[in-house]
């Protein structure tokens, strides 16, 4: 007898776009549950994250309808997470409880079920969360077969469920098997049931995306019927029967467990850099497939989750950003908090994530919301990023300004409070694993038998020729008021792909730190030889200008282009106007002064020199992927500053936002 133990796992980014959230209800999420509710019967869990349950109860009455008609049949056994879905690892044990207890209440309030189970958001585990859920009234919660195996434990005991502790509380955890997950739904029907009937319990929990949102998906489980001949075979099996996770937990269970930090398989991979990536791939095809998923697989993992902030610079600025606000911010400010802790925006790997300009500027938003409960005027100095360099924060009336020694004293945020928006909200073109496939594309491979479609994960992505030849890399982050030393080769394109030859050892090194707005480096110039070379940064802040000056000084005796380069995110770059002009592939402009008009912000944005300067502007594109393959996304736009200079340079200019 094998009793099935079905999970589903439902999120949307909190606030994404409503063509998103539309398209996820109307191709999965609707006729999920119309398809559901004529089987009262198959009895399932259900999580869904606090923001998408109460946009499906304003939005969408239908959907809400249905699941409304399964609890009442005590279909459903609901599962609580955090109300924002975040990693509940990355983020304060106050936050923690205060999430999860949201969404348990307001659970108990439209559903009359107070869950006891947890969905472990991306299944990132760390031991420290136990006494937090216990305190949350969890019992139980579901993690990868993949934890345990990285544990020592053997796939065959991989049965029912086991116990954990911290401090001497016990957890019971539930793992999740891989071998359903890669099955439902993508196996034929007859496939699919044959590999639930293979356990005795047979434990799923998964995104209810798969079944519609995904590639080929919809029509797969629905106009081809996957799904109602999946659940009217599981009803009509009698060697089947469905219970609820609460249900399981009346057998005893299998024994004691504990678990590495670590999430799914996957996860480990994405979080790996690049190079890192390919060589664990490697190291994983050097084994038999099946002696891998037995025994290697315990031995041969990759990283952890919050390898992402090392990886990123980005994710682990922003994350850092909410750090620094969770203790200043009383219970009556922490709702932004709460949303800015939303998982999405910090990570990348199949999905778009950290790449998606949107969510990032809805988690900036969220940070302009928590700072205007903060004094209007302060002035910090501190190591925020928790990297063992300081940054400089100034915040006015209007906006924050932050500046950071690490990176040559260069802005780092420009987060416009106001208009809640971060003008330095841009991402760096990095060289990403999956770019390999885009170089050097692999060979077809064979189908495997009793495939029905493939999955995101196994889906072999293609990219044409105008995504290829976008493909660039860059060698310093793309903040702003970064210096470069060049010659008169500089150009769109060589700046464009970031190819041109740099002289100096300003743009991506350390400055100290001589006062809040203060930065100096004792560098060189490079070309037969070092020339020493001193570099002197001061920035005044006043109302909603920033006025800098430049003082550089050297030994090298030829003649130079000195190159100051912005990079400025904004949110419609159709619409933006340089000079009157479209960006495009770019502009050359000169002139002592440079204007961009941002209709999305109502901003205009002005640059003023003391000096004609020569002006280069291009367009800063990703190219990352996602679950429907590869995307080209406009980050930003780079302005390279020029002006020449032999010996001696003294620049003073403004950026003013009106």
């Amino acid at each position: 007898m094998t009793r099935l133990l079905f999970g589903l796992h439902m999120h949307q980014p909190v606030e994404n776009l409503d063509e998103a959230v539309e398209r996820a209800v109307g191709e999965c999420y609707a006729p999920l549950f119309a398809t559901l509710v004529k089987y009262p019967d198959f009895r399932f869990s259900l999580h869904c994250s606090g923001w998408l349950l109460e946009k499906i109860r304003t939005d969408f009455p239908e959907v809400w309808s249905d699941l409304q008609r399964l609890n009442a049949a005590g279909s459903i056994e609901w599962f609580t997470a955090g109300y924002y879905e975040p990693i509940l690892a990355s983020i304060p044990s106050a936050d923690r409880r205060a999430q999860i207890d949201r969404l348990s209440e307001t659970l108990a309030r439209h559903f009359s079920q107070r869950p006891r189970g947890l969905w472990l958001t991306e299944r990132v585990w760390e031991n420290g969360l136990v006494e937090d859920l216990h305190a949350a009234g969890i019992d139980y919660l579901v993690v990868d077969d993949y934890h345990f195996l990285a544990a020592g434990f053997d796939p065959e005991e991989l049965e029912g469920y086991f116990l954990t502790e911290e401090g001497g509380i016990p957890l019971a955890l539930f793992p999740i098997s891989k071998a359903l997950r890669y099955a439902l739904p993508f196996h034929e029907v007859y496939a699919a049931l044959q590999a639930v009937k293979e356990q005795e319990f047979a434990v799923i929990f998964d995104d209810a995306e798969k079944f519609g949102l995904w590639p080929e998906t919809h029509s797969w489980v629905y106009d081809k019927g996957w799904l109602r001949r999946f659940v009217e075979g599981i009803l009509e099996d009698p060697d089947i029967e469905t219970i609820h996770y609460a249900d399981a937990l009346e057998d005893r269970p299998r024994g004691l467990a504990y678990l590495p930090n670590v999430s799914y398989y996957e996860m480990g991979e994405w979080s790996l850099r690049a190079r890192d990536a390919l060589e664990l791939e490697k190291l994983r095809h050097r084994f038999d497939p099946r002696y891998f998923e037995k025994t290697g697989i315990k031995f041969i993992r990759g990283g952890i989750w919050k390898n992402f902030f090392v990886k990123y610079e980005e994710s682990n600025r922003l994350h850092k950003r909410m750090l620094e606000m969770a203790p200043r911010l009383d219970e009556n400010a922490r709702e932004p908090l709460h949303r800015l802790q939303t998982n999405d925006v910090y990570w990348h790997g199949v999905f778009g994530g950290l790449y998606l300009p949107n969510l990032r500027d809805n988690a900036y938003r969220y940070l302009a919301q928590c700072e205007r409960a903060l004094p209007d005027r302060e002035e910090r100095v501190a190591d925020t990023d928790l990297d063992g360099y300081r940054e400089s924060r100034v915040r006015t009336p209007g906006f924050v300004w932050r500046f950071y020694e690490r990176r040559g004293g260069q802005l780092i945020e420009l987060l416009d409070l106001e208009r809640e928006f971060n003008f330095q909200n841009t991402l760096t073109r990095r060289y990403e694993a999956y770019h390999e496939a885009i170089l050097h594309p692999p060979a077809p491979q064979e189908e495997e038998a009793d495939r029905g479609i493939r999955t995101i994960h196994t889906e072999k992505r293609a990219a044409d020729e105008a995504i290829r030849q976008q493909l660039a890399f860059d060698w310093y982050p793309r903040n702003s008021l970064i210096d470069h030393i060049t010659d008169e080769h500089f150009g769109l394109e060589s700046f464009s792909r970031c190819d041109f030859r740099e002289f100096g050892d300003f743009a991506d090194q350390p400055f100290a730190m001589e006062g809040p707005l203060h930065f100096r480096r004792e560098g060189g110039i490079y070309d037969d030889e070092k020339r020493p070379a001193t570099l002197e940064k001061r920035y005044r802040i006043e109302a909603e200008t920033l006025h800098f000056s430049i003082d550089l000084q050297t030994a090298a005796r030829r003649i130079y282009r000195y190159v100051l380069e912005f990079n400025l995110h904004f949110a419609h770059y159709e619409t933006l106007r340089i000079e009157g002009r479209a960006l495009g592939e770019g502009l050359e402009h000169l002139g002592n002064e440079l204007r961009i008009e941002d209709p999305y912000t109502r901003r205009s944005l002005r640059f003023l020199f003391d000096r004609q300067m020569e002006a280069l502007m291009v367009p800063i594109r990703t190219v990352s992927q996602d679950e429907g393959g590869y995307s080209l996304t406009t980050q930003g736009i780079a302005l390279a500053f020029l002006t020449p200079f032999e010996g001696t340079l003294r620049l003073k200019g403004s950026l003013c936002l009106s």
